[in-house]
């Protein structure tokens, strides 16, 4: 059953069902967590694409006391400097964390999950077997399980993605990143940026979400699907 929802074509032409609206508040996609100490840093006034530029000063102001012990970590677990996780993070034999990040508490990294620099994750999230993770915010109870790369993004609560999802971030060309707007198409600043899921947001198995992609709350995308743009709350994009 396919559930297009056709507005206005984007400028690029690269997604005739892309939405455009006026910008999102980032309050607008995503509850922050009271359970997370950066409230300060992601301000539910600024665009959602705001937050990920915050991610990096955010960490740089966290104090990294506390935490899981060192002799807790397994052997073939790597763990660089200005890590925090919570005592009760589950790690696997393997895998690695470049630091700067935070982890909260109840997450589960699976084996091989490769954390590069400037990641934050809420609690109960699952951080997969063979994913990767840059600069970006995971916020309470996001799955992402199984072979995702996730860059330069934002993922709100209870999102979910597929096996084999990839949040693309960065244009083929190695333009700015353009992002809609009720203007059309419109520069976000980034040269670098991912995907904006809303909470509850849920992704099929083998899609890929072009650089700057919004997903409002409660939205689907289907298995093995292209999408860029902007989907409208409580929409899907189906095949």
């Amino acid at each position: 059953m396919v559930e297009h929802h056709l507005a206005k074509v984007d400028v690029e032409g690269s997604n005739p069902f892309a939405r455009s609206i006026f910008p999102l508040k980032a309050s607008e996609l995503f509850v922050f967590p009271e359970t997370l100490p950066f409230a300060k840093d992601f301000l539910p006034d600024s665009t959602p694409w705001e937050w990920v530029s915050r991610i990096e000063g955010a960490l740089q102001e966290f104090a990294f006391i506390g935490g899981k012990l060192a002799s807790e970590i397994p052997n073939g677990f790597e763990v660089g400097p200005m890590v925090f996780m919570h005592p009760t993070v589950k790690l696997p034999s393997h895998g690695c964390i470049l630091g700067p990040a935070y982890i909260g508490e109840n997450c589960e990294i699976r084996p091989g999950a490769f954390l590069r620099k400037n990641i934050i994750v809420g609690k109960n999230c699952v951080l997969g077997n063979a994913c990767e993770y840059k600069n970006s915010l995971l916020l309470n109870d996001v799955q992402t399980p199984h072979f995702n790369y996730v860059g330069d993004s934002v993922l709100g609560n209870r999102a979910h993605l597929g096996a084999g999802t990839v949040l693309a971030n960065l244009r083929f060309d190695q333009g700015e990143v353009q992002v809609s707007t009720d203007k059309g198409k419109e520069e976000s600043g980034l040269r670098k940026l991912g995907g904006l899921l809303g909470d509850d947001t849920e992704i099929g198995c083998n899609t890929t979400l072009m650089p700057g992609t919004i997903l409002e709350r409660k939205t689907k995308v289907g298995p093995a699907l292209s999408f860029s743009g902007r989907l409208e709350s409580g929409k899907n994009y189906l095949r």
